[in-house]
């Protein structure tokens, strides 16, 4: 298959085959056929579309490009260690993520209960309106 039905075939683009070329996530096939410069198709299998949806599924988890480069070159028999490392790694980035946003939230939603029995000025109006203090100055 060509560039295109591979991007199509996991849902993305042309350039964002062409961008996990260029970062080493997925090779780049010699031109088959045609003569010249640019001559000739280059020819994308199965394999190819695996990786790619490879990439796709660790990307959906979190994992950054770097992190997703690194498990594909782990052999998938024998680096168990290293891929569950990474992979808590990769929890212990989304367990700080949900606090955060839990954080968030909360604080939502108490400026949306006291803006409901405010009166006056809005409340979260008013504390997306004040300055953002530094803690360390």
């Amino acid at each position: 298959m060509t560039i295109a039905g591979l991007a199509k075939s996991a849902g993305v683009g042309v350039e964002t085959v062409r961008y996990y070329q260029r970062r080493g996530l997925i090779g780049t096939p010699e031109r088959s056929g045609g003569s010249g410069i640019g001559g000739g198709i280059r020819r994308y299998d199965d394999g190819d579309v695996r990786r790619l949806g490879f990439i796709r599924s660790a990307q959906a988890a979190g994992f950054t490009l770097e992190q997703i480069g690194e498990l594909l070159s782990l052999d998938a028999g024998h680096d168990h260690a290293r891929a569950r490392k990474l992979a808590r790694e990769r929890i212990a980035a989304l367990d700080a993520k949900i606090a955060e946003l839990e954080t968030a939230r909360a604080s939502l939603r108490k400026l949306a209960r006291e803006c409901a029995a405010s009166t006056g000025p809005c409340p979260i109006l008013e504390a997306f309106d004040s300055p953002v203090i530094d803690p360390g100055h």
